[in-house]
């Protein structure tokens, strides 16, 4: 099942995460990868299946669960003594 365009979920490939549309390239790999310091150009000679588009998809997608995220803030009671 394709999540955003680029991004696809299947129970049978990478126990269901997403990756990647046609490969085994999970988007959280992508991202740990991008966020460590890792150029495009390291992630193409890391993974040649990868493109330029699939990088794109895979910064969508983790801007898209981000924007659906609830934060729930829990007031904390201060300890009076």
């Amino acid at each position: 099942m394709i999540i955003v365009e680029g991004i696809e979920i299947d129970p049978k490939v990478m126990m269901g995460k997403p990756v990647i549309q046609g490969t085994r390239i999970t988007a959280e790999l992508i991202l740990r990868k991008l966020s460590e310091g890792a150029t495009e150009n390291d992630l193409f000679d890391a993974y040649p299946r990868l493109t330029r588009d699939g990088i794109h998809a895979a910064m969508r997608y983790a801007a898209d669960v981000l924007a659906h995220e609830e934060i729930i803030i829990k007031e904390q009671k201060s300890a009076v003594g």
